[in-house]
């Protein structure tokens, strides 16, 4: 099937979600983007209250509004005048109006009022993966197999923006935290403030990304390109698969990373079983486990060249899947060489 570009998705029909938006007030339109009247933001938030607040991030606060009825939506204040907020509205407003993918968050609207900006987005019931993983429940909520597909979505969402979208798209800041979960566990990913245009020399763009998931070379040369992605979504391979954090404090000087702890156990079978995610451990095929490992230590490999095309990756988990959670029979099927496991 032949690629589309993000300018030809966003001609198609808007979705019933925008279509109910439609019959709202609004004043006007930035591709199917709606604008929207400062007022109902307020009324939808009950002014911003605090038990709306759904959570923070760099820039911003995001809440739950209740923008109709029907339609329940979040909306992520952006906060603060510098140049940076101003940079992250703007690229956000310029990747969302493009780009139409059942993986990544649908932007419904925007708002500017006075020297504060305003981006409405879908609402995502179950929050972000690092809730889910690292809040209260602790990943309870998350099966391996909710766990495999979730991987899956992510993987999806980084396929087309690598290699449907033209000119190719590199994300930027893949993290838990920016993975959304709808009611379904359905992951999107979100927050397109630092994505670029893929191939970009460095030298233009500000050094940005979030310390455990930030790729070695774009750290130390500031060479960035989709396996910077790549990297990042082996880093949250490894969080669905072991429970813990990127990063984690061990004293006030000190932070031990996940990868580096993790790589030696994860190509010896004899440890493997040991360091998954106790909510999870014994309850998938051994094989499975091991063919996960496996994709997470390539995509997580020190030089860039070693690691596979968000693709390879994709074709690789899916046969896991069960079918009713769109997974494929096609396991006989030999998967790319670099991804079968090492004996030792």
């Amino acid at each position: 099937m032949e690629a589309q570009s993000p300018d030809a998705r966003t001609r198609h029909s808007l979705s019933p979600v925008l279509q109910k938006l439609n019959s709202l007030k609004v004043v006007g339109k930035k591709d199917s983007i709606a604008l929207m009247e400062y007022q109902l933001l307020e009324a939808a938030t009950n002014n911003f209250q605090e038990s709306n607040l759904l959570g923070e991030g760099g820039h911003g606060r995001v809440y739950k509004a209740r923008v109709s009825e029907k339609l329940l939506a979040a909306v992520k204040k952006l906060e603060g005048v510098g140049r940076d907020v101003q940079r992250e509205f703007e690229n956000e407003m310029k990747w969302l109006t493009k780009i139409q993918h059942q993986n990544i968050i649908s932007l419904l609207g925007y708002c500017i009022h006075d020297e504060s900006k305003f981006l409405v987005y879908e609402i995502m019931q179950n929050g972000s993966l690092e809730s889910q993983l690292h809040g209260p429940t602790h990943g309870s909520a998350l099966t391996w197999h909710l766990r495999m597909k979730i991987a899956v979505d992510v993987a999806r969402g980084l396929q087309y923006l690598h290699e449907h979208c033209n000119p190719p798209v590199v994300h930027r800041d893949i993290k838990s935290s920016n993975i959304l979960l709808d009611s379904n566990f359905n992951a999107k990913l979100s927050d397109f403030g630092l994505a670029v245009t893929s191939g970009i020399k460095a030298k233009n763009i500000k050094l940005s990304g979030t310390l455990g998931y930030v790729a070695p070379e774009y750290l130390l040369q500031g060479k960035l390109t989709d396996k910077s992605d790549v990297y990042a979504f082996g880093v949250v391979l490894l969080e669905l698969l072991i429970g813990r954090k990127p990063v984690e404090m061990i004293s006030e000087e000190q932070c031990l990373s996940l990868v580096t702890w993790a790589m030696p156990q994860l190509t010896d079978r004899s440890k493997l079983p040991n360091i998954v995610d106790p909510i999870i451990k014994d309850t998938m095929d051994i094989r499975h486990l091991y063919q996960v490992a496996a994709v997470a230590v390539l995509c997580v490999q020190q030089e860039p060249s070693y690691r596979p095309l968000i693709t390879d990756v994709l074709h690789s988990l899916i046969p896991l899947l069960p079918l009713e959670l769109g997974g494929s029979l096609k396991i006989t099927e030999p998967l790319p060489a670099a991804l079968s496991f090492q004996q030792r």
